[in-house]
């Protein structure tokens, strides 16, 4: 459950936990003048690429809502706003619209804002979630836990530090000298600080910890607020680096090889941050291979222990619906849906803690009328995942490659790739140039393997699925109302090109790489998709069994990386240097592949984590998920 609230009668939330109220009297006064105009915002961002805040009490999220306010309405803001932020004890979306509305009088233009942020504020179990706004240009990162342990494993970098929270005398670990260190360790020399407390003990610890401190006219009714600019007298120890610091030295042109889901999203990642990006296809249209998928589903992964897939798909979950809200928010209900996955037949145990609490904004036991309606037995194995759905592969791909700053070019085969004194380029068979920049990033599935130097096994996994447009005489038959998943899926009532069809699979043929299948192996798919549909959906198997084998059949090569993880980051991590970065730390080759069958979940949290990590970035999720996630963790391989 959400952290409690009580309402106090003149209308201002009030912590049970901490026996205070939320906030001052100021408000949105205090959060414009004590932390965005004390740190010198917004005059500080303007013109800058990025700017990254820090805050170490989310609160009511007033301190975040008006720096957006006041990134919106500046014509020299930065590209892309960081707001990272820590909150212990996150209050519910309801009672931060309450808040946000009591101060409407004083800042009605927060409250558009409070209401997207609202529409994101749900499953904040511990960890790391990734928020976006304004199509992937304000970014907020909530750390939910403790401030000191989550700013010491995930070691963001800030340029501008709000130090807010309950008082030195209610909440004493928010302020204590570990977690103000572990504060200092995120900053570069320059970056000011600002908070509304003047406490002895605050400012101490702080000029211990190389800033210096000031105190100067505070906002009533509080005589004094501190600034603070990190100095330090010394020269700052760096501590262990979450993962290698391979940030690129400017923004320039990139060519990413590939143009499915994970090509595109790299492409939309980049493009938004200021690159211009060519992105070369062997087909002749996009998502030509794998992620020409009819329709597929996205879902998060569940287990008891909370394993790490099941909390890498969470977070990529999330991305996916940020994504195609943001991207094909005018296709509700054609090119994709949020309807929500029933997960059938499958060991799909919660987490204990889960009984109660955030995890259920995800996932949950299925009810006996979820059971009813997709026309399953009673007491059968499943549950619910509130925050998964369908999506039309093609469609997403499509119109991630229409972003301002993205050149596609289809029929485009890319034989090799060679590095240059300056750059990379992408040769065709015969040796033509077809491209070059100074960043090359391949995505091109088990076809990553030759062009990156074969520095890590790609396994092939060849894939069939089988579908089919809805006659009138199926009308009658036993069509679950949402996508099933578990062994295979299905998903029912989705309108393909042809009409309104259905979409069953997918086989897992390993180490096959030959397109298309034989005859027979085309026969022997189909019987595979039939019974792991049979076991999905028992009444509708049986029912389809008999014309099962007119379906239509699609099939493609998708691939998986060892560990069975997808890897992104920079290919000379794993000590090649052929390929990489020079001596001059100019930007090298890439990698963004090995999704396996969890591409809709995963590409595109994978190209924010690559975008993040080129940026020196808040990473996008937990820093030991970022490192399953990367090259290097195969670099003693």
């Amino acid at each position: 459950m959400s952290e409690p609230v009580d309402w106090l009668p003149d209308g201002t939330p009030y912590s049970p936990r901490f026996s205070d109220r939320y906030h001052s009297e100021s408000g949105p006064a205090q959060a414009r003048n004590v932390f965005l105009h004390g740190c010198g915002l917004p005059a500080a961002w303007a013109g800058q690429p990025q700017w990254r805040v820090l805050e170490t009490g989310f609160g009511l999220g007033l301190n975040f809502l008006v720096t957006w306010a006041a990134w919106r309405s500046d014509p020299a803001r930065p590209r892309i706003l960081h707001f990272t932020t820590c909150e212990a004890w996150p209050m519910g979306a309801a009672d931060l619209l309450r808040a946000v509305q009591h101060w409407a009088p004083e800042a009605p233009g927060l409250q558009p804002l409070a209401q997207q942020l609202a529409a994101q504020f749900w499953g904040l179990l511990p960890g790391v979630h990734r928020l976006a706004f304004e199509d992937g240009r304000v970014l907020l990162t909530l750390y939910i836990g403790d401030a000191q342990a989550m700013l010491r494993q995930q070691q963001p970098v800030a340029d501008s530090v709000y130090l807010d929270g309950f008082s030195p005398e209610r909440n004493p670990d928010l302020w204590s000298p570990h977690t103000l260190k572990a504060v200092a360790r995120c900053c570069r020399r320059g970056t000011r600080l600002a908070t509304w407390t003047i406490a002895r003990a605050v400012r101490d610890a702080l000029a211990q910890g190389g800033f210096a401190v000031r105190k100067v006219p505070g906002v009533p009714p509080k005589r004094d607020n501190l600034q603070a600019t990190f100095e330090p007298h010394w020269e700052p120890r760096a501590g262990q680096p979450v993962l290698p610091d391979v940030a690129a030295p400017r923004v320039v042109r990139c060519l990413v090889v590939g143009a499915g889901l994970a090509g595109s999203a790299v492409a939309a990642s980049l493009a938004r941050r200021g690159w211009q990006v060519h992105v070369l296809e062997e087909g002749e249209a996009p998502a030509a291979g794998a992620s020409g998928l009819p329709a597929g589903v996205f879902a998060p992964h569940v287990s008891p222990d909370d394993s790490v897939l099941s909390r890498l798909s969470r977070a990529g979950v999330r991305t996916t619906l940020q994504t195609l809200a943001a991207a094909l928010g005018d296709a509700q209900g054609v090119d994709w849906s949020d309807c929500g996955v029933l997960e059938h037949g499958v060991d799909g145990a919660l987490p204990l803690a889960w009984s109660q609490g955030p995890g259920l904004d995800w996932s949950r036991p299925a009810t006996p009328g979820q059971l009813a309606a997709s026309h399953l037995p009673p007491g059968a194995a499943a549950c619910w995942h509130a925050r998964g759905g369908w999506v039309r592969p093609p469609r997403l791909v499509q119109r991630l490659l229409e972003q301002p700053g993205i050149h596609w070019h289809g029929g485009h085969t890319v034989a090799r790739l060679q590095r240059t004194a300056t750059a990379w380029q992408a040769l065709d068979a015969h040796g033509t140039v077809l491209a070059e920049a100074e960043l090359a990033v391949v995505c091109a599935g088990f076809h990553s393997a030759p062009l990156i130097g074969s520095p890590w096994p790609l396994q092939p996994l060849r894939g069939q699925v089988a579908w089919g447009v809805h006659a009138p005489e199926d009308a009658g038959l036993p069509w679950p109302p949402q996508p099933l998943n578990g062994h295979g899926n299905l998903v029912s009532r989705v309108p393909l090109d042809q009409g309104l069809g259905w979409v069953a699979g997918s086989t897992f043929e390993r180490d096959r790489a030959d397109l298309p299948p034989t005859p027979h192996e085309t026969a022997a798919g189909h019987a595979a998709n039939l019974a792991k549909m049979q076991a999905l959906a028992p009444a509708l198997g049986q029912a389809l069994a008999p014309v099962f084998d007119g379906a239509r059949t699609w099939a493609a090569v998708r691939c998986t990386a060892p560990g069975r993880l997808p890897i992104t980051g920079p290919v000379d991590a794993v000590g090649h240097d052929a390929v990489g970065q020079d001596a001059a730390g100019q930007p090298g080759l890439w990698v963004c592949t090995g999704m396996g069958a969890r591409g809709l979940t995963l590409s595109l949290l994978c190209a924010e984590l690559l975008a993040a990590r080129l940026h020196a970035e808040p990473l996008p999720l937990e820093a030991r998920l970022a490192q399953a996630l990367s090259t290097e963790r195969l670099s003693n391989r």
